[in-house]
């Protein structure tokens, strides 16, 4: 690593909140560099960086590492990680570093040393225990989906020491060629199998990264793995470059408690959070060693407290009009068993051959049924032996219900699954997340229309709307609980930005609106597909205005992950032709683009509101909250690669630069009234922590008291409007006041004053639809 220079402040050990960037070519550690700057400006305490080990070339999401060595060329070099780190320190500000455990990527086998050294030397590589290889189910070699048929085996090639298929390169092994042999002889004397692509579902032999061939899993619950593929990423938290790390996927791990033990013991116990999923109510498991989850959770909470639950029947009744009664659970049981028997089924038929000496007598393919049916019916991502033996137990009740002709089976598989030292229990538990995960975030969600902000990651869609008691409570727990784990509202895998989401948060105000305007799009450009039109048409007036190509590229892939009218491996090119055709009608045809507009417009106000609310709620409410790099404007992306796109930070520069002058901008498409929400909360979070130490909420009084969202943290009261066309039709605030203590008080956000007391709410809330409130004499 090379040499730097001391940070000139030191950060806390724990951040205030963070601000997320991607790096990657066009925006590299020197360009992160010279952003420091601006973030300490914009009151974040520490920079969050996507991950920066070498990744597969020309990827701009760096979760596919091929090297644990150093900083990958592109991002900048280890050289720009020091150049970023010192930036960073010297404006007071923390780093937070992503770092993926789970796998690495195997697009390009020579560009990945473990996994080259392997296809070259088979079992006797020194890296054949680092990927989790089922040798003796390969026949001693590595099953490699690539080829486009089975006759391209005649199209491989004999180029030096290397098998050459159309641009893929694969090592030879030492003393296998030299005979002259042909390219396919060649091939059958090789540690690997080059084999069809299909064949991956079922007759894969190595864990992945879910259902991604190019990401292989690895093994870090051995020392060795973990030793190796850690050296460099310990090595940047004792050198003081980074001061804390974001974990992906912890999940995919054989043991996250150890993993996380080992790793708070090499990097001396600094921050860690964890890319954890949790459904509903599930707590995160107490005993690991981190400040607790990335927020998605969070997410979940602020999302559904600003959704009316009154329109959670009509928008139930037009999504069974669309296409017949839809129930939530039978859905995912139906997705996820479409992945266990698909593109999964090869973990399934691992997992039995794992099982086999304790499953001796049992018929394997019924076997692998009722392991099938259990991973399907496991209600969470997974159960952390012999933790969460209760989550099996409702798999096995479930699975009998669905499957009472496998009972017995089930039985003989519970038996064993339970048993915290069965290998197969440990590979169940690994696999159950690739289940929940490909069935229903990346299946499920694009079936189930009823309202699109709902389908996010981390999400219950069958949990409509959050009451206002409900959503305090959670933030109490979180407050008492993980009070320095992350908060989020956008990541680089959200479905869709924040705004987006907020503005179809406004359709459960208006479902009746929303039906008319569906059935007068259904007739104007009706593609075959009512249910997917529901989530496309949500999708386009929820980020409008959006240009063409992003929209269509959203309406490909969101319609090949619901996988009814076409799919990934099997697309239906004329269906496609429609669903284009309907996309370009938003642009070209004048009826359709007058319905789009007008929806959109409809919708703005009340979505602006929403997400200055949502925005608000996220900075203040307990946490560590991020800021996804850009959103402190306008968030209108969708589904990625869409939400990594370019940021213009010079526009939001001058923007601050204008609020810093005294400037309150109009609530407007400029999203500079977010700007200003952003930067005062998170200076106020960061110059007054000790504003933010509690959580206490208020309870509004008068004919509009449910449309205030409000709450004490210790000395910071935010007031935020939820429901506001609601609000608007009952005639506003009219008399509702909000308690927020005896002391004069000075809303940060625009400076006014008040006297303390009982506040009339239409009086703070006169300029902005939120407020954040502390003592005069207070401010910073």
């Amino acid at each position: 690593m090379t040499d730097h220079a001391a940070p000139s402040s030191a950060p806390a050990q724990t951040p205030v909140s963070t601000y997320r960037v991607q790096v990657r070519k066009a925006f590299d550690l020197h360009s992160v560099a010279e952003l420091t700057g601006y973030l300490a400006d914009l009151g974040a305490d520490w920079v969050y960086l996507s991950p920066l080990l070498e990744a597969e070339p020309g990827s701009d999401h760096g979760y596919d590492v091929v090297s644990h060595e150093r900083v990958d060329p592109d991002r900048g070099g280890d050289e720009g990680l020091v150049e970023a780190a010192n930036a960073a320190h010297a404006k007071g500000l923390g780093v937070l570093i992503d770092i993926v455990p789970n796998h690495m990527g195997v697009a390009t086998p020579a560009k990945n040393a473990w996994w080259w050294d392997v296809l070259r030397n088979g079992k006797a590589s020194r890296y054949a225990d680092a990927f989790d290889i089922d040798w003796d189910f390969g026949g001693g070699r590595l099953r490699i989906p690539v080829l486009g048929d089975e006759s391209d085996l005649d199209s491989l090639e004999v180029e030096g020491d290397e098998l050459v298929y159309y641009d893929n390169r694969y090592p030879i092994a030492p003393g296998t060629a030299d005979d002259g042999a042909d390219a396919r002889t060649v091939h059958s004397r090789q540690h690997y199998e080059l084999m069809h692509w299909q064949r991956a579902d079922s007759e894969l032999n190595y864990r992945r990264f879910f259902a991604v061939n190019t990401l292989a899993g690895i093994r870090v619950e051995l020392p060795q793995v973990f030793e190796e593929s850690h050296r460099t990423i310990v090595g940047w938290v004792r050198d003081g470059l980074a001061d804390g790390l974001r974990i992906d996927h912890p999940d995919g791990l054989a043991d996250p408690k150890g993993y996380l033990d080992d790793l708070a013991e090499a990097i001396g116990g600094r921050y860690v959070l964890v890319e954890k999923i949790l459904e509903g109510d599930e707590p995160l498991p107490e005993d690991w060693a981190t400040a607790g989850t990335t927020g998605y959770d969070a997410l979940g909470d602020v999302d559904r407290v600003l959704i009316d639950p009154a329109g959670e029947g009509p928008l139930t009744v037009l999504a069974a009009r669309l296409d017949g009664p839809t129930d939530w659970q039978d859905l995912i049981h139906t997705t996820k068993r479409e992945v266990a028997d698909g593109i999964l089924h090869s973990e399934v038929l691992r997992l039995v051959r794992t099982a086999a000496d304790a499953t001796e007598g049992t018929d394997p393919e019924r076997l692998a049924d009722a392991i099938g049916e259990l991973l399907t019916c496991f209600p969470v991502y997974r159960s952390y032996l012999p933790r969460g033996v209760e989550q099996l137990d409702v798999a096995v009740q479930e699975a009998k219900r669905y499957r009472p002709d496998l009972a017995a089976e089930i039985d003989v598989a519970s038996a064993v699954l339970r048993d915290p030292a069965s290998a197969a229990a440990q590979r169940f538990q690994q696999t159950s997340g690739m289940i929940m995960a490909k069935g229903v975030e990346d299946s499920a969600f694009y079936r189930y229309t009823r309202l699109g902000s709902l389908t996010e990651v981390g999400g219950e869609p069958n949990d409509f709307a959050f009451s206002l008691d409900r959503f305090h409570e959670r933030q109490a727990r979180r407050q008492a609980d993980w009070p320095n784990a992350m908060t989020t509202l956008s990541t680089h895998d959200t479905k869709r930005g924040e705004d987006v989401r907020a503005r179809i948060d406004v359709l459960s105000e208006l479902p009746g609106e929303w039906a008319e305007a569906l059935a007068t799009l259904e007739r104007a450009v009706g593609f075959g597909d009512p249910t997917f039109a529901n989530l496309l048409w949500q999708a386009a007036v929820g980020a409008w205005p959006i240009e063409r190509d992003r929209l269509q590229a959203y309406a490909e892939k969101a319609s090949k992950e619901a996988g009814v009218s076409t799919t990934w491996t099997a697309p239906d090119e004329a269906f496609g032709e429609r669903l284009s055709a309907a996309v370009d009608a938003a642009y070209d045809d004048d009826a359709v683009a007058e319905l789009v507009q007008r929806i959109a417009t409809r919708l703005s106000p009340a979505g602006w509101t929403n997400s200055l609310s949502m925005k608000l709620l996220q900075l203040a409410a307990p946490g560590v909250p991020d800021v996804y790099q850009g959103s402190e404007l306008w968030e209108q992306s969708l589904v990625d690669p869409d939400n990594r796109r370019p940021v213009d930070f010079a526009t939001r520069r001058e923007l601050l630069a204008q609020i810093d002058e005294g400037a309150l901008p109009d609530v407007d498409e400029t999203g500079a009234a977010k700007l200003l929400v952003v930067a005062k909360t998170l200076r106020l979070r960061r110059d007054r922590p000790e504003l933010f130490t509690g959580y206490t909420p208020l309870t509004a009084s008068g004919t509009a008291a449910e449309h205030l969202v409000a709450f004490d943290r210790g000395g910071a009261i935010a007031l935020a409007t939820r429901l506001p066309i609601g609000l608007a039709e009952h005639g506003g605030w009219g008399d509702t006041t909000v308690d927020v203590g005896s002391a004069p008080v000075i809303d940060v956000l625009t400076n006014r004053e008040f006297e303390g007391g009982v506040l009339r709410v239409a009086d703070v809330l006169a300029h902005y639809p939120v407020a954040l409130l502390i003592e005069v004499g207070g401010k910073p």
